[in-house]
């Protein structure tokens, strides 16, 4: 959940969140090579203007990913004032928390029976909808059960929707400028999690027996917002319409998000053939690739599979959800110091973001993501030494978790998915991706599922050590498997890992004819490790 991306989106400058579930970008299949150019001067790709209309569009789109990022970080503030309140031991709130990742999940493979029969738009409606139920249920329970029906539902609401954001804003965004806007999905989802924290300071001084009732209410706001902009703002997704034989529609809505005078006709065109090559590519072959993969193909696998449950291996979701109990134990116990420590935590957060965003395409993703796992392992250090009186307790806390949250932001979160999205070839992207994201979600389940119990096991101190060892186990394991995938097509990825592994075959898989191998092994086209 990155915290916890993060829609898997085939885009490599998107920033991917604490927690997100990337999905296939349905756009073309080359995500990384020049837009094509067309003769009608009309439609020159390189000078596009974004228009208002799209930049709207893909505002409303994103504000459904807030609901996410709010319940992420009203949980935080909340989750120690439900277990005083409802009695609940360790497990049951751990349950609590980690449930959400599995419910989120079957809300996301459900989400295309409605998804592709009624629009995007419908899919919207019933997120919010599912959310809003979810949220009623949880701040008007008295009961565990009550309480876990209602997480149940959010977690389905949660799903349902980040399975329709980056999609709907793919979809809706001319090429040159998809990256930046669907990135807003991910901008929403941070934000989402700073109005989580900002509503525990805001019912800071009100009774705990009433005030996470309220905070889980507040809630319920944002999808309302979603439900109305779904009906009478946005327009239904141009490609969904081409897919269903509403070509004058799209046309239509295409003019509103293309700059006057562009021949949308081609486009239109152009949304036909990639949904036609998407269809090819994804019954050129079965499982069978995947479970039983050549060394080629298991070696993507394991870049591409492995920094997905790495991400989470990190600690991110269980390490935002329990933040109070860590801030408690190291002596904060004021509530109205704990959420604006939350908050100013939050915005850390949502600041290295938005920086990350812009670094990712500069920099590369290797470096970015060595320096996130070097930097959070210190991080962790720096927390286990506040246990042990080394600094001093209140201060290493602080210091230490916002040393986290930052360099988990500049790297392994955005980095993850862009990467997952780079490595994954054409013909095995739909169902790899499918995996990676299960792994990923899995992951911070367990995680979550098990901090508390783990925690208070092993003690404080140990738990950070281990922690930081695990970053440094990642990192070394990295530095010999990952490649640097930046401006790097997905033909050049495939001749990578043949290069590698001695394993030709996947270039036969990919189609790639002998001529484009030739032209990938020039020297200068050489990918190094």
């Amino acid at each position: 959940m990155g915290a916890t991306s993060s829609s898997p989106k085939e885009l490599s400058s998107s920033s991917q969140s604490v927690l997100t579930f990337p999905l296939i970008e349905e756009d073309d299949g080359q995500q990384h090579q020049p837009p094509p150019q067309h003769d009608d001067a009309t439609n020159n790709n390189t000078s596009v203007q974004i228009t208002r209309s799209a930049k709207l569009y893909a505002f409303c789109a994103a504000l459904n990913s807030c609901n996410l990022g709010y319940d992420i970080g009203v949980n935080t503030g909340a989750g120690i004032l439900l277990q005083n309140t409802l009695d609940l031991s360790d497990l049951q709130l751990e349950a609590f928390f980690g449930s959400l990742n599995l419910f989120a999940m079957a809300g996301a493979l459900s989400s295309h029976l409605v998804n592709d029969k009624f629009g995007r738009r419908w899919s919207f409606r019933v997120a919010a909808t599912i959310f809003i139920f979810g949220t009623i249920l949880q701040s008007t329970a008295y009961s565990y059960v009550v309480l876990m029906i209602g997480r149940a539902f959010v977690g389905l609401g949660v799903g349902f929707g980040l399975a329709v954001d980056p999609l709907y804003i793919a979809e809706i965004s001319p090429p040159q400028h998809r990256g930046r806007l669907v990135n807003w999905s991910e901008f929403a989802i941070n934000l989402g999690i700073v109005f989580g924290f900002a509503s525990g300071l805001m019912f800071a001084t009100v009774d705990e027996t009433v005030a996470w009732r309220w905070m889980f209410s507040m809630g319920a706001i944002l999808p309302c917002f979603v439900i109305y902009f779904a009906t009478f703002v946005m327009p239904e997704s141009p490609r969904w319409l081409v897919a269903n034989d509403r070509d004058g529609e799209a046309c239509e809505v295409l003019k509103k998000v293309y700059p006057d005078g562009y021949d949308v006709d081609v486009i239109v065109t152009e949304i036909k053939e990639s949904i036609e090559k998407e269809r090819i590519a994804e019954h050129a072959v079965g499982w069978g690739v995947i479970l039983f993969p050549s060394p080629a193909f298991k070696r993507i696998l394991m870049v591409g599979m492995g920094i997905s449950i790495a991400q989470q291996a990190v600690g991110i979701d269980a390490i935002i959800y329990f933040l109070v109990f860590i801030l408690k134990q190291s002596g904060i116990n004021s509530r109205i110091t704990q959420m604006w420590i939350l908050v100013g935590l939050g915005l850390i957060k949502l600041g290295v973001i938005f920086l990350a965003g812009r670094l990712l395409d500069r920099t590369g993703r290797r470096p970015l993501v060595f320096i996130s796992l070097v930097g959070m392992s210190v991080s962790f250090f720096i927390v286990a030494m506040s246990f042990t009186g080394a600094v001093a307790s209140e201060v290493g806390a602080i210091v230490g978790l916002g040393l986290y949250l930052a360099f988990f932001s500049i790297g392994m979160g955005p980095a993850t998915w862009t990467i997952a999205s780079e490595v994954f070839t054409t013909s095995i992207r739909a169902k790899a991706m499918s995996l990676a994201t299960f792994g990923n979600r899995a992951t911070a389940t367990i995680f979550a599922s098990s901090f508390l119990s783990v925690s208070n096991a092993m003690g404080s101190s140990n738990f950070f050590v281990m922690m930081a060892l695990v970053c440094l186990v990642i990192l070394l394991w990295m530095c010999y498997y990952l490649p640097e995938t930046k401006g790097l097509s997905l033909e050049e990825m495939a001749h990578y890992f043949a290069e590698i592994t001695g394993d030709e075959s996947i270039l036969e898989v990919e189609g790639l004819n002998r001529r484009e191998v030739d032209r990938l092994n020039d020297p200068e086209q050489d990918i190094l490790l």
